[in-house]
Order: structure tokens, then sequence, then C-alpha cells
């Protein structure tokens, strides 16, 4: 009862904080998930990727 108590004193009593509370939450979300998907197509596809095979196909003019 108390940590519900706190919860809603804390975050939805107000529309403003609750409001800000959800768009801290989406944006915090957004960052971890499109973070962690990267480093997945990244590790799936690792030496397929043009950051991969750059170097076989740039020469050096000097």
């Amino acid at each position: 009862m108390a940590v519900s108590t706190l919860i809603y004193n804390t975050f939805m009593r107000r529309n403003s904080v609750f409001v800000g509370t959800i768009l801290f939450g989406a944006f915090a979300f957004e960052i971890g998930f499109d973070s962690t998907i990267d480093k997945v197509w990244d590790r799936l596809n690792s030496g397929k990727q043009w950051k991969d095979i750059k170097h076989s196909y740039i020469t050096s003019d000097e």
C-alpha cells in the first residue's frame, strides 16, 4: 500500500508530471532499443557491411 501511494503521489498526482514521466520513459526506451538493435544488426551482418569491406575498395593515391 505504501509503495503504490508513493508512486501515485510522485508521478501521477499532477498531469504535467505524469505526461513528463511518460515522455521521458518513451525517449529512454527508444534510445535503449535503438542501440540494442544496432548492435544485434552489426553482429549478424559483420563482414557484409560497407564499414567492414571499405578498405578493399578504397585505394590510396600516394
